[in-house]
């Protein structure tokens, strides 16, 4: 049996989980119990063939060992260990101060507890951006020592060179287009991209020019549901939309968020 805490106003009951709840003041503590049941490891070919079948893909953060567990024991297809961690887990005000070895240290702890999801890390802010060798480099660290299964990386057209040579050695890499955290100061902050015909029209090419340099999955963060939708169809890898509407190949969730456990701000 796995124990999962959830803190909820309305208690809701899911197939095959067994439900307690307790009321604490005013908020209503429930205890669910997932039934384990080992499943089938999760693959590019899996993700392939949902992808093609039209099946929804499912992606959640985790930052350790328990976290991983929850996104384990919950049927996701994909566990991302996302360079948010450094604000939702280590506390910064930004995912920007942190380091390869931070995000090593918690890729091997999430690696540890998720077992059937396709896990993927994002490579940290400087660590790949000055060099495609240097992103080559570290990409290797990522798989040899962390224990992961691809890497994301920010960036349009900048990147494809980039991408293009991690991929040459084998290693997966998922694109990641719109709002890039990483580059919040020169976006004017976590805004909404592709607002304008302009911007739309640019996101396109960054989208198309990630897919050539070898991407096998894009995610496609804070952009407006019918631009998402037009960039998911011309494309021909799997698109997951993060803030960019439904109509995305699958979605993706930071954790934290999800539980209500970040204290900064709540997400729309």
């Amino acid at each position: 049996m796995w124990y999962g805490l959830r803190l909820c106003h309305h208690a809701d009951l899911r197939q095959g989980h067994t439900l307690h709840t307790h009321t604490l003041k005013r908020t209503r503590l429930t205890l669910y119990v997932f039934n384990h049941v080992d499943r089938s490891k999760v693959t590019i070919k899996t993700l392939n063939r949902m992808y093609k079948n039209g099946e929804p893909i499912t992606m959640m953060t985790a930052q350790d060992y328990p976290s991983a567990l929850m996104v384990d024991r919950a049927g996701i297809d994909m566990c991302l260990v996302g360079d948010s961690l450094a604000m939702v887990t280590l506390g910064y005000d930004s995912t920007n101060p942190l380091t390869v070895d931070e995000m090593l240290f918690h890729c091997r702890a999430v690696a540890r507890g998720s077992k059937a999801p396709f896990i993927v890390a994002d490579l940290p802010y400087g660590s790949y951006e000055a060099d495609p060798t240097d992103a080559v480099r570290v990409s290797l660290r990522f798989l040899k020592e962390g224990n992961v299964e691809a890497v994301k990386i920010e960036g349009g057209s900048e990147m494809a060179e980039t991408i293009n040579r991690i991929t040459r050695v084998g290693i997966p890499v998922v694109g990641h287009i719109g709002l890039t955290p990483q580059r919040q100061s020169a976006l004017g902050g976590f805004r909404v991209q592709g607002k304008t015909a302009k911007q739309a029209q640019r996101l396109l090419e960054d989208a198309l020019a990630v897919q050539d340099a070898g991407a096998f999955m894009m995610v496609l963060e804070a952009i407006p549901e019918e631009i998402a939708a037009y960039i998911t169809h011309r494309l021909k890898v799997p698109t997951i939309g993060i803030g960019a509407g439904v109509r995305c190949s699958g979605q993706v969730l930071v954790q934290n968020d999800a539980l209500g456990l970040f204290d900064r701000f709540v997400p729309k």
